[in-house]
């Protein structure tokens, strides 16, 4: 029995230190590939949308791109998967997309039950509610009895439960897989309410047969910290992924630009140097070329730009930075320094 044991031992371990040598081949894989695969919402204006031609743009594809302007120099070399809420984890376990990058909450269980790590967080957000204005409610504490719309294989569902608990109020949950399903539905007036992440209502409500006539409550009723995540066990990955996130946060901190960045490299500025590749060998460090920064924010932008130009407040999803300011200007977004 020892001997039987001794067996099973050695060839889980086998097995385990097998599966980790193929997820260190990500990058390899990649390369090979020429073209990086991104697990995206299915279509979130402003986050994550196909136009006519079947371009992808948004918040979240902008991390997409910048991935591959990293590995590649050239933001177009990406695949984009759009995934429901319910399919996106089996997506990325099972090895069709590469990495997420679909507005999804960072949480405990993600983290550790699911074979995941999150890189960052790029957007912090927090669910509320939708509601007509014709219904002339002014906060969710007036909602008991209501018909509340949301979406299946989301934290949205525990945390509507929670909220209405808490409250003593009743409710009536309809659900549904598809994102799109949850917005007909509301917009053709089957539920009272829509809830889902504040960012995602607001995106959502642009596609309304109205936008104006409906208002987003100004109760938060969660934490929702959303982020890109990756497979566990491919450490290098991950931080591939995770650094280009932090080079865009750091160059909006610095200065740099996309209409900047090749006159910035002439920057006394040691931080500035490094990142764009002047001095060091960070690229190097992740097996990438040490222009892979500079690359990310000539071809993406930096964050402040990515937010301007898919979610910021001149366009019509019309978000303010809030706590996704820098931590400089009293916000939480703060990234590791290169160095």
């Amino acid at each position: 029995m020892k001997k039987i044991s001794l067996f099973a031992a050695v060839a889980a371990l086998a097995a385990v230190v097998a599966g980790s040598a193929q997820a260190q081949q990500t990058l390899e894989t990649v390369k090979k590939r020429g073209q990086v695969i991104c697990g995206v919402a299915q279509s979130l204006p402003g986050f994550a949308n196909p136009d006519a031609q079947g371009n992808w743009a948004g918040f979240d594809v902008d991390i997409c791109r910048a991935v591959a302007a990293a590995i590649f120099g050239d933001d177009k070399r990406v695949k984009y998967v759009p995934t429901t809420a319910k399919e996106r984890f089996t997506a990325l376990q099972s090895g069709e997309v590469d990495f997420l990058a679909r507005n999804t909450t960072w949480t405990m269980s993600r983290d550790t039950q699911l074979g995941f790590d999150f890189v960052g967080v790029n957007f912090y957000d927090g669910q509320g509610f939708m509601v007509p204005k014709k219904l002339g409610v002014k906060s969710a504490l007036e909602l008991k009895g209501a018909t509340v719309c949301t979406q299946t294989g989301t934290t949205t569902e525990q945390n509507l439960a929670d909220f209405f608990r808490a409250n003593k109020m009743d409710y009536k949950v309809v659900a549904f897989e598809k994102n799109e399903e949850v917005k007909a539905a509301y917009d053709s007036g089957r539920c009272d309410v829509f809830t889902t992440d504040r960012s995602g209502l607001a995106a959502d409500r642009t596609s309304l047969k109205v936008p104006s006539d409906h208002v987003i409550l100004p109760e938060v009723i969660s934490k929702e910290p959303l982020g890109p995540l990756v497979r566990h066990g491919d450490n290098n990955w991950g931080d591939i992924v995770r650094w280009s996130f932090f080079a865009m946060v750091n160059a909006e901190e610095l200065g740099v630009t996309a209409a900047n960045v090749e006159e910035m490299k002439k920057s006394n500025n040691p931080e500035i140097k490094r990142m764009l590749g002047v001095e060091g060998d960070f690229g190097k460090m992740v097996g990438l070329d040490n222009n892979w920064a500079a690359n990310i924010i000539k071809l993406v932008g930096n964050y402040g730009e990515s937010y301007d130009r898919n979610v910021g407040e001149k366009t019509p999803i019309g978000l303010s930075r809030g706590i996704n300011a820098l931590w400089t200007k009293g916000g939480l977004q703060y990234a590791p320094p290169i160095r």
